[in-house]
């Protein structure tokens, strides 16, 4: 092998390790293989859903425990509604209770009363029996009373608006004070879960398909390594010229809902050559790598590409020159 002959190397192929070597081995064998040809668009992120979290009753807003940019969970009280027509219901309630609980008492006195005076013979036996309808009938409305007052005091519970989902809250519609309806929104609440939604152009549908990965450049989410996602759905409908889906990536919860990122996708396959660019070793401004085996090996002079980073290569960067199949790469 002369140094011509490793100069003529073909441009396509991947580094791969001889037999499944792991990244911590000195030594690499190159073999060819397809990759992806990636291709850079933009995407937002989105929120799976944006729900609004909705007064249950009317009334003026008493206190806002929220404000833009908090994370909530279900359930938890984001304000409170007050409505002083409640009060004067539940006061109202509680006066007539105690009059209806007065004539439940005395009808029960009567009863008994009447009870003893037709057992004695002194009474007709239907004194007894109006005595006792008399008594039903207090007993009722004392009941009828109590669930009507149930039902204001629940009006009152309703009067906490609660988060209806685990998320951030991205916009709050009211203030303290706000007089508000009820199914007014009180604020909206997008869910913890976030996707990239992607737009790509119509000329790259036909390789877009559900189950694609994609790939996030590490710069774009303040990280020194990539982030790679999965496509979940593909919109079946053109806007704009360009194919809408939506991919997961995990990591996505840092990131303000509407954040605009660089996406590498597939758009069909290409041979190239892949390297971990620890192999590579700068000196001067020529790029080179060392063949052979350790101890005995010498410099070959590449050329770099840009940086093709996969799951199993955080660090892969692909050489357009200089390399060949079968060639052994030892970590310099």
């Amino acid at each position: 092998m002369n140094l011509r002959d490793l100069m003529g190397g073909a441009v396509a192929a991947i580094l791969i390790g001889a037999a499944g070597a792991s990244a911590a081995e000195p030594t690499l064998t190159v073999a060819e293989r397809n990759v992806a040809d990636e291709k850079a668009v933009f995407a937002t992120v989105e929120s799976i859903s944006v729900v609004p979290a909705r007064a249950r009753i009317g009334g003026t807003v008493i206190s806002l425990k929220v404000r833009e940019g908090d994370s909530v969970s279900r359930g938890q009280e984001i304000a409170t509604i007050g409505d002083d027509k409640l009060t004067l219901q539940m006061n109202s309630l509680d006066a007539q209770i105690q009059a209806l609980q007065a004539q439940a008492s005395q009808a029960q006195i009567d009863y008994d009363r009447t009870s003893g005076l037709v057992e004695r013979g002194t009474l007709p036996r239907t004194k007894l029996d109006e005595a006792r309808t008399a008594l039903n009938v207090a007993e009722n409305n004392l009941r009828a009373k109590t669930a009507e007052r149930s039902v204001v005091q629940q009006q009152f519970k309703e009067g906490q608006v609660l988060a209806p989902d685990d998320g951030r809250v991205l916009k709050k519609m009211i203030t303290v004070g706000s007089v508000v309806l009820q199914g007014d929104p009180i604020v909206t609440v997008a869910q913890q879960h976030y996707k990239l939604r992607l737009r790509v152009p119509e000329r790259h549908a036909r390789f877009l398909k559900q189950g694609d990965r994609i790939r996030v450049d590490g710069a774009e989410a303040g990280d020194a390594a990539a982030k790679f996602g999965t496509i979940d759905l593909v919109y079946p409908q053109i806007e704009d010229g360009r194919v809408v889906a939506d991919a997961t990536v995990p990591g996505l919860g840092q990131y303000f809902v509407g954040d605009r990122l660089r996406v590498w996708i597939s758009s069909g396959e290409r041979p190239a050559f892949v390297i971990p660019s620890r192999f590579i070793k700068t000196e001067f401004g020529i790029d080179t790598v060392q063949l052979g085996a350790p101890g005995k090996t010498i410099a070959v002079p590449v050329q770099r590409g840009r940086e093709h980073p996969t799951p199993d290569m955080p660090d892969g960067l692909e050489i357009l020159s200089g390399l060949r199949n079968g060639d052994k790469l030892v970590q310099p």
